[in-house]
């Protein structure tokens, strides 16, 4: 894993919700397991988006607060908060899909805060019921087509994606993907466990190929023909869209997005978010941290950075993300993604979805 510090500037807390945007001053490199008493927050992070980086400064410009960023995969950060225990430097985990989000807060490593400013801004089934975590943006996993192969209006749902018309035409990641997990727990909350059960079994009944690759690798494989339709996060979408390479562009130009459930529950999406760790020992940089994370600004960062959807109401998504259209998005709580993950992986192991 690998650690970037932004050097602190020495501005007020109380600063943070003006709004200033700059740039920070230099980064250096310290030891983050010894922090000052003011002016730092250890940040341990699963987000691996350069963008990230100007939200960083832009908080360390409002603020003054040094940020000591370590990165990890998921299970990697949770694993080194549990094992650092009670002095742990850990102030503040950010992870992408709500079910990592659920791990933490079942493992105890996070605690619950008080904040007008988080709960007034994120939707309440954006966060969680204790306020031990927030979403920060949002994302939806949508059904990529080739329109060559698929007509939209032969498109609907995802359920439908069970029907014998699409044998040996759909592309997915693995059942291991927490993308996939949560969208089929978010199925048992909507249909309940038998009808998931059968839904997940005709699903896998139609898959082109074995599940293989990250999101990306299901849409270059609907561009090259190997499949006609794909499953992935609209983001993947956007990011090849706004590639500077060639191959990444023709790529987007062979597809097309359809937002499924438009008339029955909204189309399926997750967050990424964050929330203070329970010995955080920075606890109110912390909890500034978040609160600048849902200005207008940070939000915006947010959105055109990594071509996420922002949680917070009236802020412009950017230009790429908007030419795939508007849609309906699923109202359902996302905290019942963690609650029915090991339920929803259960039954993708019984369906034969490897």
């Amino acid at each position: 894993m690998k650690l970037r510090l932004s050097q602190p500037l020495s501005l007020l807390v109380s600063s943070l919700m003006l709004g200033a945007i700059a740039c920070s001053a230099p980064t250096t490199t310290s030891d983050p397991s010894t922090p000052e008493e003011a002016g730092v927050l250890n940040l341990y992070s699963a987000r691996h988006y350069d963008s990230d980086e100007e939200l960083y400064q832009a908080f360390t410009a409002a603020t003054g607060i040094e940020i000591n960023l370590i990165e990890g995969k998921e299970e990697e950060l949770l694993e080194r908060i549990k094992s650092e225990g009670a002095n742990s430097p850990a102030d503040l985990l950010m992870t992408v899909d709500v079910g990592n989000l659920w791990r933490a807060q079942e493992a105890g490593i996070l605690q619950s805060i008080e904040s007008d400013v988080l709960t007034e801004a994120i939707p309440a089934n954006l966060r969680d019921d204790e306020n031990q975590w927030f979403a920060l943006t949002k994302r939806a996993r949508v059904i990529i087509y080739n329109p060559d192969k698929v007509q939209e209006s032969d498109l609907s749902t995802y359920e439908a994606l069970a029907e014998p018309q699409w044998q040996g035409r759909i592309c997915i990641r693995s059942s291991s993907n927490i993308y996939n997990q949560s969208l089929v727990a978010a199925k048992i909350a909507e249909l309940g466990e038998a009808e998931t059960k059968a839904w997940i079994e005709g699903f896998v009944a139609n898959f082109a190929r074995p599940p293989e690759g990250n999101d990306t690798a299901q849409i270059q494989a609907v561009a090259a023909g190997a499949c006609d339709l794909a499953i992935a996060n609209t983001y993947y979408v956007g990011r090849l869209m706004r590639s500077e390479e060639a191959a990444d562009q023709e790529v987007a130009s062979k597809v097309r997005v359809f937002f499924p459930n438009q008339t029955e529950g909204g189309t399926h999406i997750n967050i990424s978010g964050a929330g203070v760790t329970v010995n955080a020992p920075n606890k109110e940089n912390a909890i500034a941290f978040l609160e600048f994370l849902v200005t207008a600004e940070a939000q915006e960062l947010f959105a055109a950075g990594n071509n996420e959807y922002p949680v917070v109401e009236n802020v412009a998504i950017n230009e790429a993300v908007q030419t795939l259209g508007q849609f309906k998005a699923s109202e359902l709580k996302v905290e019942e993604y963690g609650e029915l993950n090991p339920k929803a992986v259960q039954l993708m192991d019984q369906a034969g979805w490897k």
